[in-house]
């Protein structure tokens, strides 16, 4: 296969599809090529098994301190990328709306965090809307097919090369990609659990021919969306978010984080990355009492299909999960724990902590376990994408050593703009609005635009 089009997308998440369709719309008529490495039923990357949670307050605006919060967690860099990003975010959600889907407020996590809307049936309801759409408006789709060079405006792929007016790049990060895991994450990146299914489809080969041609690298490249998930589920993201409001420890019994440090989304990837990377075995415990199941609505926190290992004793619960010195560890922590357990309120931090004498301290949901049943869940860090990748613009154009590069635009987790932690709820929402912004330019390279 020989061929050339007028725009070459390569991905089939949502940024490649959003780029795709919004292509097809400002260019009626332009011949469009989507590649997809997977089979047409597996296709979709990790959008196709995302929850796709988007920080938006309704489609009809952005979450309160929106931009504000994206340069906190930037450490004050990409200014311009968030500002463009939060103008278009409604505009982008209601696109969605007009071809067929729907949203509703996702009953994720317990704790208060920044709105957020999701697409009713997830990532997958997503993808599906979008690839109707876009086949509909005559977009090519190439599956099994993977770009493995770029040549200028031309692609080199496992079918033959491709040509084309304008190429867009979204084809994800590194996170499929042992060697590159751990180059860049560290000894152990090579043998971090994927999130999902999509997650391994994302093997880097994007980012890798873009710096090949001479795109800047940008991004923290040591930086990754982890999530601390059932250890022993095979289902996708089994997400297990119910630990500030126990104890968390490593098969030893040791405690080694503040479970209680802030809200759950504040806190999920610094455990995941310390059980990963810190803990024997990579295993830590997530250990409760009975007081969680009067949570109203704690189920909707835990994702994994697996039940808990389940006692009627602490020290039964530690010889039925090889927890070692869990009782001793319990002791301890009840010791500590001795603040009014009436203030206690999962839906915020609650400031219900404990004394200083417990190391390290349990700053929110401080309560004793005392009441059995005694549950415990084991925890693995799942990776769900990187955070290196390529330079892009406010118009998602791939930046070279010299400005950008023509013909070439970017969008999604193959772009390196998020620094330290994933600001919550924004990965498949800037996928959205860049994949948008690159289909519109792409199709201004078109001859017939």
């Amino acid at each position: 296969m020989n061929a050339r089009y007028d725009i070459v997308v390569v991905g089939h998440g949502a940024a490649g599809l959003a780029a795709a369709l919004t292509a097809a719309e400002t260019a009626p008529g332009a011949s469009i090529a989507v590649l997809e490495r997977a089979s047409a039923s597996a296709s979709g990357g990790n959008t196709r098994w995302s929850p796709s949670n988007m920080r938006l307050r309704s489609v009809d605006e952005v979450a309160p301190g929106f931009e504000a919060d994206m340069l906190a967690t930037t450490g004050g860099r990409e200014a311009a990328y968030y500002r463009r990003l939060a103008a278009e975010a409604p505009a982008a959600a209601r696109w969605l709306q007009a071809h067929g889907v729907e949203f509703h407020n996702p009953p994720y996590y317990l704790s208060k965090g920044p709105p957020r809307i999701q697409p009713v049936g997830g990532g997958l309801a997503l993808v599906t809307a979008l690839g109707r759409a876009a086949k509909a408006a005559g977009v090519r789709f190439l599956y099994e097919c993977a770009a493995t060079g770029l040549e200028g405006r031309a692609l080199r792929t496992s079918q033959g090369m491709l040509e084309a007016s304008a190429i867009v790049l979204a084809c994800g990060g590194f996170q499929g990609n042992a060697e590159m895991r751990r180059a860049h994450l560290g000894l152990g990146g090579e043998s971090l659990r994927l999130i999902s299914p999509g997650t391994g489809c994302n093997d880097g080969s994007g980012i890798r021919m873009a710096i090949a041609a001479g795109a800047k690298p940008a991004g923290d490249w040591k930086g990754m969306h982890i999530e601390p998930v059932d250890a022993r589920s095979s289902e996708s993201a089994p997400v297990v978010l119910v630990y500030p409001y126990g104890i968390v420890v490593d098969a030893l019994g040791r405690r080694f984080v503040d479970e209680g440090a802030g809200l759950m989304h504040e806190t999920w990837e610094d455990l995941a990355r310390r059980i990963h990377f810190e803990t024997p075995g990579s295993i830590a415990w997530s250990v409760h009492d009975a007081a969680l199941l009067d949570i109203d609505g704690y189920q909707r926190a835990i994702r994994s299909e697996v039940a808990p290992v389940r006692a009627d004793s602490i020290a039964e619960l530690g010889a039925r999960a090889g927890i070692a010195n869990l009782e001793a560890t319990v002791a301890r922590y009840n010791a500590a724990a001795s603040a009014d357990p009436a203030r206690f309120d999962p839906y915020r931090a609650d400031g219900l902590a404990a004394d200083a004498s417990l190391s390290p301290p349990k700053s929110n949901w401080a309560r004793p376990l005392v009441r059995a049943p005694f549950l415990a869940w084991p925890l693995a860090g799942a990776l769900a994408y990187t955070f290196g990748g390529i330079a892009t613009d406010e118009e998602a154009r791939v930046l070279g050593g010299h400005g950008p590069m023509p013909g070439l635009y970017a969008a999604g987790e193959i772009t390196g703009h998020f620094y330290g932690s994933a600001p919550n709820a924004v990965a498949v929402l800037r996928a959205l609005v860049y994949g948008r912004i690159a289909g519109r330019n792409a199709a201004c390279m078109s001859p017939i635009s």
